[in-house]
């Protein structure tokens, strides 16, 4: 159900890769409330998904970028600005890849030059895109920039390997860049620790099942799924979060201040 929740509000929405993802469902909920947009992702992402398919769905055009180069950004606010008529009110960072994750490599047995894409990927992407908006002057006053992240930024999940700390760089760079657009021009940044989401990026790591099924027997809600984080992401992006800025919101059914449910100690009831 629309409440035009982003009616009159310009965007760019970065990450869709498919229908499991949430950048997806977040264009289709942005769309429903009255947003005009743009979709992005890296050339390679491009090919592996369906990100023409959503952009029909949402009367938009995509515009391939790398989010790791300078260049690529500049090209692709210049065109979205041109193509949406205006600045921006909101932009989604939905990018994260990890080589050492994808190659299966132990965090004792790093590939350095890949933790650097690792970061530079996933976070650092982050404040590239932010840094452009600010020289460019794209954003609009109060705008709203969001990036999502995960809880083992702030706890050890061995399996996560390198993207733990990328995460946490992300959550760091949205604090200080968070202070600095917010006294430039009244724009906030956050990021949104999700639940463990089916997406095709969370399934790809390692475990991934058997810790889905134990943050939903941890959290009293059960896990958050993508559509409802998508809900979240554009209250985000819309005037009733308006002063909301530098922080790491945690949306995950109460996972993230759980100490242990009645599910776990049942199960080692026994033992």
């Amino acid at each position: 159900m629309s409440e035009n929740l982003l009616r009159g509000k310009r965007g760019i929405i970065t990450g869709a890769l498919d229908e499991n993802s949430i950048a997806w469902k977040t264009a289709l909920k942005a769309k429903e409330q009255g947003a005009k947009f743009v979709l992005t992702n890296a050339p390679i992402a491009m090919r592996m998904g369906a990100i023409q398919d959503l952009a029909k769905q949402c009367d938009t055009i995509v515009i391939p970028a790398d989010a790791t180069s300078v260049e690529d950004i500049e090209k692709l606010y210049a065109e979205a600005k041109e193509y949406l008529g205006g600045n921006f009110d909101f932009i989604l960072h939905s990018i994260g890849m990890s080589p050492n994750v994808r190659k299966g490599r132990e965090y004792g047995d790093l590939n350095y030059d890949w933790v650097h894409k690792s970061y530079d990927i996933s976070a650092i992407s982050f404040h590239k895109m932010m840094q452009v908006a600010e020289k460019m002057d794209i954003m609009n006053e109060w705008g709203s920039i969001l990036g999502l992240s995960y809880i083992a930024a702030q706890r050890v999940y061995p399996f996560y390997n390198d993207m733990a700390e990328a995460k946490a760089l992300l959550e760091s760079i949205a604090r200080s860049y968070g202070y600095r657009y917010g006294k430039l021009k009244k724009v906030r940044v956050n990021t949104i620790s999700q639940s463990p989401t089916k997406t095709t990026a969370g399934t790809g790591i390692g475990g991934f099942d058997s810790f889905f099924n134990f943050s939903d027997s941890m959290s009293p809600l059960g896990n958050a799924p993508a559509d409802a984080c998508a809900s979240y992401i554009v209250m985000m992006f819309s005037d009733l979060t308006r002063y909301v800025t530098m922080q790491n919101l945690f949306h995950d059914g109460g996972y993230s201040f759980t100490g242990i449910s009645e599910d776990i100690i049942e199960q080692f009831k026994d033992k």
